[in-house]
């Protein structure tokens, strides 16, 4: 009875095999269901992708927004009964309703518009001639151009114990209009808040002599750590640069380290004239070992010696006398 069992379903197979289209392929419940839930995330990643559109580029960036925007929804009765009678009174006041309905905005500013609260079709506008409709339109500039940022002293405990403040400039600037305007309430305090949390965790795993010697270095480790963590991204801000301009130090620290160095440098001045009188000690050695192998050496020494010490402007006469005729003389 088992091999007919097994014997129907083999031909229940090749049936189905038979009906089947060309290129289809039985899918096992297992993977059936991992293809289901690939599906189902891929649906939802691309639901949350829709409002993350740039208004000045092409690119997609895959962020999640905590405001969700509305400008493709539908619109209610009331919402068009109200632009439709702020329509008309422009067309009443015409052409004087042209003065509050036109903006022109420069190459380097965007604007964000807002109907009726809700955020109008196709992104930012700009630059150029804008229309808005009073009573229902409220616009907000954004400058995409380069603007520094000052951070104030931090004082940081460094590596070796020591309190230092250090003093940063941080240079941002605008990458996507609406999230500056819808994503985040005070961007240039948000940078800010940001720029001097990094700047603590980074200065604080260095030692002082590493900091005062390295800012560069330092200045570059912390725009790292920003590009890595990309905190300011679903913000719509891109960090250019951070430059540490000054690492300021208590006097007394200041005090210390300069009695440091003076005897430092002292010690280095020591050793230096120690060096320098071993080298003519050993110079002297080796011309009185030549002068005693040869006395002429000795005569020649002499002459050089009175060439030295005498002159135009001399009133004493120095007359060499040899010491072995002295020591005669004592005998």
């Amino acid at each position: 009875m088992e091999t007919n069992r097994n014997q129907r379903a083999e031909a229940n197979d090749e049936s189905k095999a038979k009906d089947a289209p060309e290129g289809y392929k039985e899918i096992e419940p297992q993977k059936a269901n991992e293809v289901v839930v690939q599906k189902e995330f891929k649906r939802r990643h691309e639901s949350d992708e829709d409002d993350s559109v740039s208004s000045d580029s092409n690119r997609v960036t895959n962020i999640h927004r905590n405001v969700r925007t509305t400008e493709n929804k539908p619109r209610t009765i009331w919402e068009r009964v109200f632009i439709g009678l702020s329509y008309f009174l422009v067309i009443i006041f015409f052409p004087f309703s042209l003065i509050v309905c036109l903006v022109v905005l420069q190459e380097y500013q965007r604007a964000v518009v807002l109907r009726l609260g809700r955020l109008r079709p196709g992104g930012a506008k700009g630059p150029g001639l804008m229309f808005i409709v009073p009573c229902v339109d409220q616009y907000q500039k954004v400058d995409l151009r380069t603007t520094s940022l000052d951070v104030p002293p931090q004082d940081i405990l460094t590596k070796d114990s020591v309190t230092v403040s250090v003093d940063a400039v941080v240079y941002y600037r605008i990458n996507n209009p609406l999230d500056v305007v819808l994503q985040v309430i005070d961007p240039a305090t948000c940078c800010r808040l940001l720029a001097m949390t990094t700047l603590r965790n980074v200065t604080g795993l260095y030692m002082l002599i590493e900091l005062v010697s390295a800012k560069k270095a330092l200045s570059r480790k912390i725009k790292s750590m920003l590009d890595q963590t990309g905190a300011t991204d679903p913000w719509g801000i891109r960090i250019e640069r951070v430059e540490i301009t000054d690492i300021l130090m208590p006097e007394s620290l200041q005090r210390a380290m300069a009695v440091e160095q003076e005897a430092r440098r002292e010690a280095m001045a020591k050793v230096a004239a120690a060096n320098g009188e071993r080298d003519a000690v050993k110079a002297l050695k080796e011309a009185a070992d030549i002068m005693e192998s040869n006395p002429i050496a000795l005569q020649l020494r002499y002459l050089q010696t009175l060439n030295t010490i005498c002159n135009d402007q001399t009133e004493a006469i120095v007359f060499p006398l040899p010491i072995d005729i002295l020591a005669k003389l004592m005998k």
